[in-house]
């Protein structure tokens, strides 16, 4: 049946869904309809695997993609290097890159904030309640934490607004399209929060952001000049990740 349906990894897939039905013949039918008609397996299920932990999804969240595991890789490399870290992850989503650095730094301050209340939910349960804020950007950050971040991590929504249409079906009709969507050139949000990380992150402290190689480009080229700039990329070569260090400007 899910093979038929189009699902590529259709055994795993009925393994994963026979496990989230726990015995129950009519939940599993239920499971699997959704399934069939498009529903990201993440939705259906409830979480997803991600940096070796499974996190809490639901439907209508954006689902956080094994290549962010890059990011968490840097963040998690950029807070050991400090005895106790302040970890804010901007865009956070259900806050993938927040949870593991929790899990593993638990010296670190960790803190996650989004403008979708539906992602949060899910995020408080990965990360905690007193550590989820909501706002635009980083406007709901509360204020004590104004020049106290050492790294902030991002995986801003970054995909053009031209190219939807090339989005897998799942993406483009069950995630949220300002998670996913960013203007002409797919930048606008990355650029915003450059500029206004700033103000937030403590001396010296790092700002670490996804982004497709191409795009990854045009951003070090323009924040070259007040900024020293790491990157880093996976092994497909097509996500890339720039870790960005203020120098003034």
């Amino acid at each position: 049946m899910l093979r038929s349906a189009g699902c590529v990894f259709a055994e795993d897939e009925a393994t994963i869904l026979r496990d989230a039905a726990g015995g129950d013949a009519g939940l599993l039918q239920r499971l699997c309809v959704r399934r069939i008609h498009g529903e990201p397996l993440e939705h259906v299920v409830g979480w997803v695997a991600f940096a070796g932990r499974r996190l809490s999804v639901g439907p209508g969240v954006f689902v956080p993609r094994r290549r962010s595991e890059l990011l968490a890789a840097v963040t998690l490399g950029a807070a050991a290097q400090i005895r106790e870290p302040t970890v804010l992850e901007d865009y956070c989503g259900v806050a993938p890159i927040a949870a593991t650095v929790a899990a593993h730094l638990p010296a670190a301050h960790v803190h996650a904030t989004d403008i979708d209340e539906h992602a949060l939910v899910h995020a408080r349960r990965n990360v905690g309640d007193d550590r989820v804020y909501r706002g635009d950007g980083l406007a709901g950050v509360p204020t004590d934490l104004r020049g106290a971040i050492t790294v902030l991590a991002a995986v801003p929504p970054y995909v053009p607004a031209g190219a939807l249409a090339l989005l897998p079906h799942e993406a483009a009709e069950h995630e949220p399209r300002r998670a996913l969507l960013a203007g002409a050139d797919g930048l606008d949000e990355v650029r915003r929060l450059i500029v206004d990380a700033h103000a937030w992150l403590a001396p010296g402290g790092h700002l670490a952001i996804e982004m497709n190689t191409t795009q990854a480009d045009v951003i070090a080229a323009e924040a070259g000049e007040n900024h020293t700039v790491a990157r880093f990329a996976d092994a497909d070569g097509q996500t890339a990740v720039l870790r960005l260090t203020c120098t003034g400007g």
